[in-house]
């Protein structure tokens, strides 16, 4: 009698454990972690990349200047991976995955030698305008194995660590105004819920870091004088994620210019990189300039070069010439 007793104690706390568990499931409280993808280095330990963002007009508005000259710095840094901040197709993304626009965008634009690596993608508010799960989609990965765009993932590349956010669904605007646009939600389902367990899966990725340097990539800007200016719910909810757990560099597009911030309370450079093909000439707001050190309203790109104990970020226009330089250096920590 006494066993028959204690296995039904042991039966109950399983169920009630059971539903514990699924009840935290249902509250957004799952235990899901972002893929990761490893990212080999060079031999001599260091990591050097090329950032575009905003880009897919078939080769229109000097998409394919830049291109030209992304190809040519590619081959000086013997990058190791291009990243892309988002609105990859305009300028409704892709119709599907047979939509001509992905090779006449992208394949048939980026043919130089040094292009010829693993590109990094997130998605734009464009990408999300069509069929935002075509991009995603591993059939790409086929027709081109360079792409490899998911909603958010991280990429580990032993000295770095870059952490890719989907930040089209924080912008409550896309979801109640929609600008006259329609958007592609599949797989986002409850806003709310996707937003509390992506900043989840992101805080719990930066705490468990021990990259020397961390970089988190999104689409949308934090800190930008440009047509858009400052996203305002990246602001309240990654902003401080970046702050506490020492991320060294947030990289976006979505303004199309070059922009580079410094944060005066912490490490975090704020680095726009939306000048791939569109640029708009001119258009600058009078915002918050705090910690302002570039700004550039044309076409360009942008490289960044790592080692052990230094970073340096370059800016290039569409003809290739340096706009603007920035390095840092990190002390090199013995092991005791």
């Amino acid at each position: 009698m006494e066993a028959l007793m204690a296995d039904l104690c042991r039966r109950k706390v399983g169920y009630l454990c059971l539903l514990v568990l699924s009840f935290l499931l249902c509250l957004g409280f799952g235990f899901a972690e972002l893929e990761k993808f490893e990212q080999p280095i060079k031999t001599d330990g260091s990591l050097s990349f090329l950032v575009i963002g905003d880009w897919g007009r078939r080769g229109g508005f000097n998409q394919s200047e830049v291109a030209i000259q992304m190809g040519r710095i590619g081959e000086k840094l013997d990058i190791n991976f291009v990243v892309s901040t988002g609105d990859n197709f305009y300028e409704n993304g892709l119709s599907g995955e047979d939509d001509p626009a992905f090779e006449e965008s992208f394949s048939k634009i980026y043919t130089a030698q040094s292009l010829q690596k693993q590109w990094y993608i997130v998605l734009g508010n464009h990408d999300y305008r069509g069929n935002a799960e075509a991009q995603l989609s591993s059939l790409l990965r086929k027709i081109d194995s360079r792409w490899l765009c998911l909603r958010s993932f991280i990429v580990n590349a032993d000295l770095a660590e870059i952490f890719f956010v989907d930040t089209t669904p924080f912008v409550k605007m896309y979801f109640t105004e929609g600008e006259g646009h329609s958007y592609d939600w599949r797989g986002i389902g409850s806003r709310k819920s996707y937003i509390t367990n992506l900043l989840k899966d992101l805080e719990i990725a930066l705490r468990g870091s021990s990259a020397k340097w961390k970089i988190v990539v999104g689409h949308h800007a934090i800190r930008s004088i440009g047509h858009h200016g400052d996203t305002a719910e990246l602001k309240r909810h990654i902003l401080p994620l970046l702050k506490t757990y020492n991320v060294d560099f947030y990289m976006n597009g979505h303004d199309h210019c070059l922009e580079h911030f410094s944060d005066k309370e912490s490490r975090v450079q704020f680095l726009t990189s939306g000048a791939a093909s569109k640029a708009w000439r001119g258009d600058i707001k009078e915002r918050d300039r705090e910690g302002l050190q570039f700004f550039y309203d044309g076409q360009g790109f942008m490289s960044v070069e790592l080692n052990q104990t230094e970073a340096q970020i370059v800016f290039y226009d569409v003809f290739g010439e340096v706009l603007h330089k920035w390095s840092t250096k990190k002390e090199l920590l013995s092991s005791i």
